[in-house]
């Protein structure tokens, strides 16, 4: 059904924003906190479309806090603390 942005949920429009980012075919994807600014109920989809993109064997930098979500779908972990890698 047709809906201006501000009429989808968060997560409804951080899907459409991956999608129209895929359509340019890039050659890495960078998600900077995916799932900081939706609600809870909400980070499963979203993380579960990331998930998907990881299996089809997209290339993927996830910026983010979920660790165990980021150790599942990864196959290399960088971890910061305090600036430092």
């Amino acid at each position: 059904r047709d809906q201006y942005p501000f009429q989808l949920s968060g997560g409804q429009q951080q899907r459409v924003g991956i999608a129209r980012a895929l359509a340019l075919r890039p050659k890495v994807v960078l998600f900077d906190e995916p799932t900081s600014a939706l609600d809870p109920e909400l980070v499963g989809e979203v993380l579960g479309v990331i998930r998907d993109l990881a299996v089809e064997g997209w290339t993927l930098v996830i910026v983010t806090h979920e660790i165990q979500f980021a150790r599942q779908v990864s196959d290399q972990v960088l971890f910061t603390d305090g600036g430092v890698i």
